[in-house]
């Protein structure tokens, strides 16, 4: 599990997650609790929560699968997302987590 600060604008709210979710993984988003679950590719399962203000994420990859267009398409979609839904980008985000690790 991953947590992901998000950039000010960027609102802790699940409708809002939830919207770019079904923007960017084109299969069935369900909501658990106060979880979204879906799956796509390689991803066979992707869950995000808000927690403590910041957006809380698990994934579960199938490792048996070994095309390379598919796991390449999977990870964009999945970096495409964090972007869409914490508006930082992944040199951000490295840069985010190497602070937290820090303190």
């Amino acid at each position: 599990m991953q947590k992901y600060k998000l950039k000010r604008g960027y609102t802790p709210d699940m409708d809002r997650i939830y919207e770019c979710m079904t923007e960017i993984f084109p299969s069935e988003v369900k909501k658990e609790d106060d979880k979204f679950v879906t799956s796509y590719g390689v991803l066979s399962s992707l869950t995000v929560w808000i927690e403590d203000k910041r957006m809380a994420v698990d994934t579960v990859s199938d490792t048996t699968l070994t095309d390379d267009e598919l796991i390449l398409d999977s990870n964009k979609r999945f970096r495409d997302f964090l972007l869409q839904s914490t508006g930082y980008t992944a040199k951000e985000r490295l840069k985010q987590a190497k602070k937290d690790v820090s303190k």
